[in-house]
């Protein structure tokens, strides 16, 4: 409740940055994290029990995610003049839309936990991120890596457990959108 909280009242400025500063900081992001690479290729070792080889193309993607997601806002979501068939003025902007639950599965603890957390934030949004309860020390090493980046504490939050967590977070009602990799029984409830 209190991550929650948080990111509700951290939305608001976070919304307010620029497109052009959000994809910077996941740029930038993805620099820090190819500074890291043998933390990160250790930790999805050690806690991940991946292989070199399986490490280094979930590290390669993760990194991706970063770029592309800065790429896409760059590109989508930035105002654009529409026609006005009468003469008059119109704009399509884009906005977040508030809080996003980000749950991560345990088999890709870097890759898909950052294509979730990335696109949300490059959107506009909030997040309150909860790994599996298998790989927290991945996901946790990236969120310090991401504030490193530029992203916002207020924006960004962090609530490892189990799935009993989970559940109160997706029952949340400030929630505002939920990105989900799991299980299909899960996913139904």
């Amino acid at each position: 409740a209190a991550a929650m909280a948080a990111a509700a009242a951290g939305f608001p400025r976070w919304a307010a940055t620029p497109i052009g500063a959000r994809a910077a900081i996941l740029d930038r992001a993805a620099e820090c994290l190819e500074a890291h690479r043998g933390e990160f290729l250790a930790l999805l070792q050690i806690e991940g029990g991946k292989t070199l080889d399986d490490a280094l193309s979930e590290f390669r993607e993760a990194t991706d995610y970063c770029r592309y997601y800065g790429a896409q806002a760059r590109s989508a979501l930035t105002e654009q003049q529409m026609p006005g068939p009468t003469g008059e003025s119109n704009v399509l902007r884009y906005r977040g839309r508030g809080v996003f639950v980000c749950i991560s599965p345990w088999n890709f603890p870097l890759a898909i936990f950052l294509g979730q957390v990335t696109a949300a934030l490059a959107a506009g949004n909030a997040v309150v991120a909860k790994p599996a309860e298998q790989t927290p020390f991945v996901a946790a090493r990236a969120i310090a890596l991401l504030h490193e980046a530029g992203i916002s504490a207020t924006a960004l939050h962090f609530v490892p457990g189990d799935g009993t967590i989970g559940q109160a977070l997706v029952a949340d009602p400030r929630v505002a959108g939920v990105a989900f990799t799991g299980s299909t029984e899960v996913g139904q409830i």
